[in-house]
């Protein structure tokens, strides 16, 4: 598994959205304190237009919503302990393993080399079974805790 910088940026964002509403998980939608993308670019040190195409992204997926005016800003649509780690990274990734730029399911091998394909697939199992059981309120937690 590679993490792109737009993987980690996604991630860092949710993590702030979170934080800033106040989303532990607790059963509320998270949509406490609306968030601009220019404070999240400056807190998180991302570069705006970048992460505006990820928010789009993020968007899209049905993990952030948006309200525009002056007021406006992102939300979470779940709690946070509704939206694990590989949501987000999904999101903005598509597959969570890649063989020569294509998910692990689509790589095809013959002869000495078709073991190969069954390796991809149990690492491909083994990532999403970690990010899948980690939410935002998870390590919203850890960082709660470790302070």
């Amino acid at each position: 598994m590679y993490v792109s910088a737009r993987a980690d940026y996604a991630l860092r964002a949710m993590l702030a959205v979170a934080d800033a509403a106040g989303s532990t998980g607790d059963g509320g939608s998270g949509a406490g304190e609306l968030v601009k993308a220019a404070s999240l670019a400056e807190r998180q040190d991302i570069p705006l237009s970048f992460l505006q195409g990820i928010l789009l992204d993020l968007r899209r997926a049905g993990l952030l919503h948006s309200h525009r005016g002056t007021e406006g800003g992102y939300a979470l649509t779940r709690p946070a302990a509704d939206i694990s780690v590989g949501d987000v990274l999904r999101a903005v990734g598509g597959a969570l393993t890649s063989v020569r730029g294509m998910p692990a399911d689509h790589a095809g091998y013959h002869g000495v080399a078709a073991g190969l394909r069954d390796v991809w697939l149990a690492v491909d199992g083994a990532i999403a079974l970690v990010v899948d059981r980690t939410t935002l309120a998870d390590l919203l937690a850890d960082r709660a805790a470790a302070s």
